[in-house]
């Protein structure tokens, strides 16, 4: 497994869905569709997502 970083490589914004898909395996687009799904329904991905863009740090 990776370290939960935002990676340089396969961002569309900031990375962050790619960073997570890193983490756990799995492919990217299951992470975005699951991240837009809740912002359009939940509206609390988008807090989430600017704090973990601010959080994470960056692939060196």
């Amino acid at each position: 497994m990776h370290r939960l970083v935002r990676p340089r490589r396969g961002r569309m914004i900031a990375g962050v869905c790619q960073g997570i898909a890193d983490r756990f395996g799995c492919s990217v687009v299951p992470v975005r569709v699951l991240i837009v799904a809740s912002t359009v329904f939940f509206g609390v991905s988008i807090l989430m997502y600017l704090l973990l863009w601010i959080l994470l740090p960056e692939e060196s």
